[in-house]
């Protein structure tokens, strides 16, 4: 069994008016997304949706100091973002579905994600999603130093910083051994 990870893939980082928005970008991977999370679906693998979760000022988070509120709780800037919002609706009570809020770049930070895949025996994970150079980067840290494999989808991640993009793609390949895939 396999997972994939859809990361931080809401309406505050992929729509125009989303509060830390990747713009273009991000909403060109929208259809690439949600056809990778049907494929892992029809597989009968994992598709998991760690998803940011703040408070409006929160004086106890690291990223009230560095980004403009995002990912508020009860906004629409945390709904998943566009064809993405539709896939969740229609599949999100299916077992093989595993939706929950993170508080930090990396979807292992404070979760249980780690007990949730080891319980499925699964040890590859494909990951996607925003923002390349921060969550995603991040999360691709933390598996590698759980000793997962991983696979990352380059026509499935994106970012507002398109250095940081390529630097994150070059790091996945050349620093964690991840396999880096184009379709």
């Amino acid at each position: 069994m396999e997972a994939l990870l859809i990361i931080d893939y809401t309406n505050d980082f992929v729509a125009d008016d989303g509060a830390l928005t990747c713009g273009k970008p991000g909403q060109a991977i929208a259809d690439r997304i949600v056809t990778l999370a049907d494929e892992f679906l029809q597989r009968g693998d994992a598709v998991i949706l760690p998803t940011d979760l703040h408070e409006l000022n929160d004086p106890y988070h690291p990223e009230s100091k560095l980004f403009p509120p995002h990912n508020l709780a009860n906004t629409p800037g945390r709904e998943f973002y566009g064809p993405l919002a539709d896939w969740v609706a229609k599949h999100q009570d299916d077992e093989h579905v595993y939706i929950y809020p993170k508080n930090r770049y990396s979807s292992f930070a404070n979760s249980n994600l780690d007990n949730y895949l080891r319980s499925r025996h699964i040890q590859s994970l494909h990951l996607t999603g925003v923002c390349t150079d921060i969550c995603v980067l991040h999360t691709a840290v933390d598996a590698y130093n759980l000793d997962y494999q991983l696979t990352v989808h380059a026509d499935a991640v994106a970012s507002f910083s398109a250095p940081g993009h390529e630097w994150a793609l070059d790091h996945f390949q050349n620093s964690l051994g991840a396999n880096v895939v184009d379709r």
